[in-house]
């Protein structure tokens, strides 16, 4: 069997940018062993891969705070990565401390070249580098590095490749959309006034609206979005586990630029992203589903279009 690790750390929409790419490889490849280093908020997401065979958790962002406490935690994180010696270590981020992580662990590695990593040092640490067009989203690039690194060739197709559990969430509506107002910058957000209108016309349509929160000023949004919609639901705090079951039994997912607008793209259910302070073209939607991206830097989406797309998105 040959053993392979993948250096995929964060943010949630990069991790899960990069299973397209794992489920070329699991294709191609059905001789390779796969383990993941990930973030510990993230561990979640690799392991709803089925071509994934250990989760490696890394808390280096916690680590890098308070590094002589963390010591012993560290090297036991260390020990954990050298239980085998890996035929090949792909670090797919690009970034000296994705390259870092990769460097503790025994085997050659493969990346980006100089030129196409996200920080060009990071590719001095790897023994075999690869040029991919920056220019491209982020799942082509993942999947074109992993084409070269494991010598495959892709094709169009899009395979997340997602086993999501069916969980027994109570308070879950029977037939309903799930509406992700909350976003990790202010100017990435879609007024409070568009997302009442669309909430309320999906009621009409007897579709309830679930409006998924991560923290206190989310929870308070998702709040008063829910009493001003009709029979919408402010949920508990989920888990990655709960969203992803959450999201993979919903009619459809309109999101503004968040991780779990990606994760709907994942579970393949028709999803809307909404971009008010970015550009998708690197980094938006992307599936061989239903997936559209509307708006751009400086140019958010009108209530009209959205609500066009999310109709189309349900038929």
């Amino acid at each position: 069997m040959f053993q392979t690790l993948i250096i995929r750390l964060s943010s949630m929409g990069d991790i899960i940018h990069n299973f397209p790419a794992l489920s070329d490889l699991a294709r191609h490849r059905p001789d390779i062993s796969i383990d993941w280093v990930v973030e510990e908020g993230f561990a979640a997401l690799p392991a709803l891969h089925p071509a994934v065979r250990t989760v490696i958790p890394t808390a280096l962002r916690r680590w890098r705070k308070a590094p002589l406490q963390s010591k012993a935690e560290f090297l036991n994180f260390r020990s954990q990565l050298r239980h085998c010696q890996y035929d090949l270590i792909l670090d797919s981020q690009g970034l000296i401390k994705s390259a870092f992580i990769a460097k503790q662990a025994l085997g050659p590695i493969s990346g980006y070249d100089k030129a196409s990593a996200r920080e060009g040092l990071a590719s001095l640490a790897y023994q075999n580098t690869y040029p991919v067009s920056p220019n491209q989203h982020a799942i082509t690039r993942n999947r074109q590095l992993s084409a070269q690194a494991f010598n495959y060739t892709i094709d169009d197709n899009i395979v997340y490749g997602l086993s999501v559990p069916k969980l027994d969430l109570a308070w879950r509506p029977a037939h309903y959309a799930v509406l992700l107002s909350a976003t990790s910058r202010s100017d990435k957000e879609w007024a409070e006034e568009n997302w009442i209108a669309l909430g309320k016309r999906l009621e009409a349509m007897g579709i309830c609206s679930v409006l998924p929160w991560g923290n206190t000023l989310e929870q308070e949004r998702s709040q008063r979005l829910a009493t001003a919609i009709p029979h919408a639901v402010c949920p508990p705090r989920m888990s990655l586990k709960e969203a992803a079951s959450l999201l993979a039994s919903s009619q459809v997912v309109v999101g503004v630029d968040t991780g779990l607008a990606h994760l709907a793209a994942a579970v393949a259910v028709p999803v809307i992203a909404i971009f008010c302070a970015s550009d998708p073209q690197l980094t938006g939607v992307l599936a061989s589903s239903y997936a559209v991206n509307l708006g751009s830097n400086g140019a958010p989406p009108s209530l009209e279009s959205v609500w066009q797309a999310t109709l189309d998105g349900m038929k």
